[in-house]
């Protein structure tokens, strides 16, 4: 029999519950904020939530991130979480209700999530070892020491021994204690935790100055201006180029690395490579730099979604980069068919060796719009491939890139269900009118952009309800790799009607009918949309 089971059981009326569960919260707090300052120490991906977020993330099925995303869009991350905030505040509640009668079960409950952050802290791609398992710990031992103090004035007071002989009188517990000392933890948890989190941004001062002292030198290969006719001034339109701001992202970071481009550095190595090499950022930019206009699609993206967007990227070769380490495609005999990119937050990413050196503009980039890449977009360096979607292209914050087999190794998103190669679906989608708009009858422009980059857009047709395919007018194409603006001008009747296109691609592929979903390989269908006309 434990030392709980032997005290009393004494009763607990609803307002010292609900200080119990106060008490469990308060610890919680405090074991969160604790664990905050100690990851300064660190690096903040090994903070508890952090750490358990993103385990979240590798062990999630790839149809619930898909979920996710459509959902949530770029607030997936913080939705995920405030979710992970708000069930370890109702098990911290739990566990304070608990520690009323059983306090040792209580505090162990606290150290358990901390054993928990720590695994999912050691255990992520980009662990540095048992060192991550320190904030959950300590943050741990903090949160437990807070609740047996808040438990103490929780428990149970006789009544005075005058009482006692009287009959007068009955027990009760330190109110007054137990609200001061929860102040006090709740104050001292939020001073740590407010400056965990500066010294946590601090961190990121030098990766922040290096960028902003960046000036990108002049590609010696600039992008051709981009034509008259290809972005038409029809309200409702994406624009051609999309502003950084708008771009869409989608990766599985829950802290945005910054990386200091001072000490950037990228490694090339692995089958098939004679020539090893380990290159600086001053020496990516030395190379000969080209500037391209390409669309860029998240496999994520359903049929009329937004996650597609064009930018005018700067940045070396990749062909000519690898060609100079002695790889060749294995169309050449090489023996590698596999290009793995890693990224500095352990994300790998495989792409076709076959296709980055097939003559398309496959960039290491630098620059996005005439500008260094912003930190959500992969500064100081990512990977951009044209005719590929971005879960096997399009790496982020990338520090290494080795060469093998499509047999031998398995990236992140590939051991989760999805494609191991995965060109980019022909797709069109209509962005005006908006579903369920309600135009006034008369002349309405039916207007929108399509894209299969790498191959082009040869043609976009729209049907009105469940009349013939009329031929859209496309703007003018900038290149292969971006996608083409189109419309259509339609007299609208009164009434319900479905609108629906599209696309041919130039090798004279017709987008399909039929409808998928974005696992494994992206997303196929037709996009409709019904308005009512008045």
């Amino acid at each position: 029999m434990t030392d709980d089971e032997k005290e009393p059981r004494r009763p607990s009326g609803p307002l010292r519950v609900t200080a119990g569960a106060l008490a469990g919260a308060v610890a919680g707090f405090a074991s969160l904020a604790t664990a905050e300052l100690v990851s300064v120490a660190l690096r903040p991906q090994a903070g508890p939530v952090v750490a358990v977020g993103g385990a979240a993330i590798d062990r999630t099925p790839a149809a619930v991130k898909d979920w996710a995303v459509r959902n949530f869009g770029t607030d997936d991350k913080l939705v995920l979480q405030l979710g992970i905030l708000a069930v370890l505040t109702l098990f911290a509640c739990a566990l304070g209700i608990t520690a009323l009668r059983f306090l040792r079960t209580g505090a162990a409950g606290v150290v358990l999530f901390g054993l928990v952050g720590a695994l999912a802290a050691t255990g992520r791609p980009d662990s540095r070892g048992p060192s991550d398992a320190l904030p959950s710990l300590v943050g741990a031992g903090a949160g437990a020491a807070v609740l047996l103090v808040l438990a103490a004035r929780l428990a149970w007071r006789e009544p005075a021994p005058a009482d006692r002989r009287t009959g007068e009188g009955s027990g009760d517990w330190d109110r007054r204690g137990f609200v001061l000392t929860a102040t006090a933890a709740a104050v001292a948890s939020a001073g740590a935790g407010a400056l965990g989190r500066s010294l946590n941004g601090a961190r990121g001062r030098d990766a922040v100055a290096s960028r902003d002292r960046l000036v990108l030198p002049a590609p010696g290969s600039p992008a051709d201006a981009v034509p008259r006719g290809a972005a038409l001034r029809i309200p409702g339109v994406s624009p051609f180029i999309t502003p950084n701001g708008s771009f869409y992202r989608v990766d599985t970071a829950l802290v945005v690395p910054k990386v200091d481009a001072t000490t950037w550095r990228l490694r090339i190595h692995g089958k098939g490579v004679s020539r090893p090499v380990v290159l600086s950022f001053d020496e990516l930019l030395r190379r000969d730099l080209v500037e391209r206009d390409i669309t860029l699609t998240c496999v994520s993206n359903e049929v009329g979604g937004p996650y597609v967007g064009t930018a005018r990227w700067t940045g070396a070769r990749l062909a000519d980069l690898l060609a100079e380490c002695g790889v060749r495609p294995p169309s050449r005999g090489g023996p590698a068919d596999q290009l793995v990119a890693r990224s500095v937050d352990g994300m790998t990413i495989g792409s076709p060796v076959e296709d980055v050196m097939d003559g398309r503009d496959a960039l290491l980039a630098v620059g996005m719009n005439g500008e260094p890449l912003p930190f959500d977009h992969g500064f100081p360096v990512r990977m951009v491939v044209p005719g590929l979607y971005g879960f096997v292209s399009a790496c982020k914050w990338i520090t290494d890139l080795e060469l093998t087999t499509f047999d031998a190794y398995d990236p992140y998103w590939v051991e989760r269900g999805w494609a191991r190669r995965a060109p980019v679906r022909t797709q069109s989608r209509i962005d005006t009118p908006k579903p369920f708009a309600r135009p006034a009858a008369g002349p309405v422009m039916v207007a929108g952009v399509a894209w299969a980059q790498h191959r082009g857009i040869g043609r976009v047709e729209v049907r009105i309800d469940d009349g013939p395919w009329q031929e859209a007018r496309l703007a003018a194409e900038d290149s292969r790799d971006t996608w083409r603006q189109w419309s259509l001008p339609w007299r609208a009747a009164k009434g319900a009607h479905t609108l629906t296109v599209r696309a041919t691609d130039r090798s004279g592929r017709v987008q399909t009918e039929r409808r998928t979903r974005t696992v494994p390989d992206g997303a196929s269908g037709w996009h409709s949309v019904v308005v009512t006309v008045e």
